[in-house]
């Protein structure tokens, strides 16, 4: 393909990224499909012919695209939720409780159902297995919009969906921490892979892996937060106070401030970028700089995504599915359908958001347990893995989680804008579309 084609296209999916959000909001249809589709259709024209995507060859280059792209998404998420998260507060901690009772229920109940499938009726080796259940566990923040708050609101604006919404707030909040959370699964499939039977690391994996690394990053995360947002508030030099200035770029110098000290620290990067975004946003809360911050970091995004959803619809007509069988099929199809369905709605049972309150009813249960969109981080994921170990069943599981994510990307995507706009109608809220 020549350089001048190459462009033309790039020029092309650019415009189509900027307009498609705009075109397809009325329609049951996401954005991400269409770039999948776009993708795959790049893949099948005649001067790809001879081109056949092996994601092992790849690794390295999807790692660092879709690390970066999660990475991005975090921040954005972070900035963009406006319920308050403090330490010492228990009422803040309990308005928070659809976040916890999605990790601590549903995750692992989603990583469980997924392994024990793979390894016990289809046969699946136990390190492989438990990488797909930790890999596919996880909800997306790159991907999942439609179905999550839209941005940081600033006192007084009344044209957003408030964040009050316990539907919208779940799943965001969800999509924010569960992609840091899901590490200590995928250190568990690289001991089984490396070291062996799990009687010879558990301890120091418990210890580490699943507690230590996870207090190591939230506290690099909110110290990060909070110096960068001392300086641009309340620094005493005024050229030092960027949020008077109006530099938004503080946003991408505190997602790679926060993500560096944190694996440099041996912490978990991820939930080190999301602390730091949360810190941040606490700052000020009703500052215009706040806005101006996610409207970067939304833009950047859009870029990334952008580039992964194209690469990803490439890959689907370019060999990525090569090695999908009936087995990642069925894995797909009962994570989507059955497994965290299932997993979502039982962690709600019971659920109250505060005393009194009945908190989140059977049918807003009903979303939050079946909007689990899968995406970017999937990918992610298996790449780390493969780059630290090596898996025989590598290839198999690329195409399962590839065809996972595309199989969540149409279903999630086709139902998000109806489904949330009855829902919204049935509470009697404003719509997004009539907001727009």
């Amino acid at each position: 393909m020549s350089p001048e084609l190459v462009y033309l296209l790039l020029g092309g999916s650019l415009l189509l990224a900027a307009v498609l959000p705009r075109v397809v909001h009325r329609w049951a249809l996401s954005a991400p499909i269409v770039l999948v589709a776009t993708g795959m259709l790049i893949g099948l024209l005649p001067a790809w012919d001879a081109v056949v995507l092996d994601p092992v060859a790849a690794r390295p280059v999807i790692e660092h695209v879709t690390e970066l792209t999660v990475l991005v998404a975090l921040m954005g998420v972070g900035l963009a939720l406006d319920r308050p998260l403090r330490w010492r507060s228990r009422e803040s901690w309990r308005s928070w409780s659809p976040a916890w009772r999605l990790l601590g229920i549903a995750m692992p109940l989603t990583i469980a159902g997924v392994a024990l499938l793979a390894w016990g009726p289809l046969g699946v080796a136990a390190p492989a297995a438990v990488l797909l259940g930790a890999a596919l566990a996880p909800t997306d923040p790159v991907l999942a919009s439609d179905v999550q708050v839209e941005g940081p609101t600033l006192e007084g604006a009344v044209d957003e969906i408030d964040e009050d919404d316990e539907v919208r707030f779940a799943l965001t909040s969800e999509a924010g921490l569960n992609d840091g959370l899901a590490f200590p699964f995928v250190y568990a499939a690289i001991f089984l892979a490396s070291v062996g039977s799990v009687s010879q690391w558990w301890a120091g994996w418990l210890a580490w892996e699943l507690v230590g690394k996870i207090v190591v990053g939230v506290l690099v995360g909110v110290a990060v937060g909070w110096v960068l947002a001392r300086i641009a508030f309340r620094a005493p030099a005024r050229s030092l106070r960027l949020a008077e200035v109006g530099e938004p770029l503080l946003a991408l110098a505190a997602l790679l401030l926060a993500y560096g000290a944190s694996e440099v620290a041996g912490g978990y990067g991820f939930l080190a970028v999301f602390a730091c975004a949360l810190t941040v946003r606490a700052a000020e809360r009703d500052h215009d700089y706040q806005r101006h911050m996610h409207d970067v970091i939304d833009r950047l995004e859009t870029l990334l995504t952008l580039v992964v959803l194209l690469g990803l619809g490439f890959a689907l007509t370019n060999g990525l599915l090569a090695h999908l069988d009936w087995r990642g099929v069925l894995i797909g199809v009962s994570l989507v359908l059955v497994i965290r369905p299932a997993a979502g709605y039982l962690a709600f049972l019971g659920h109250r958001t505060q005393v009194g309150d009945a908190g989140l009813d059977h049918r807003e249960r009903l979303v939050v347990a079946f909007f689990g969109v899968r995406g970017v981080g999937s990918l992610y994921y298996v790449a780390y893995a493969a780059g630290a170990v090596s898996f025989p069943e590598e290839r198999w599981l690329w195409s399962t989680v590839g065809f996972t994510v595309v199989l969540s990307v149409v279903l999630h995507g086709v139902l998000a804008t109806p489904v949330m706009r009855r829902l919204d109608a049935a509470r009697g809220e404003p719509t997004a579309s009539a907001l727009g």
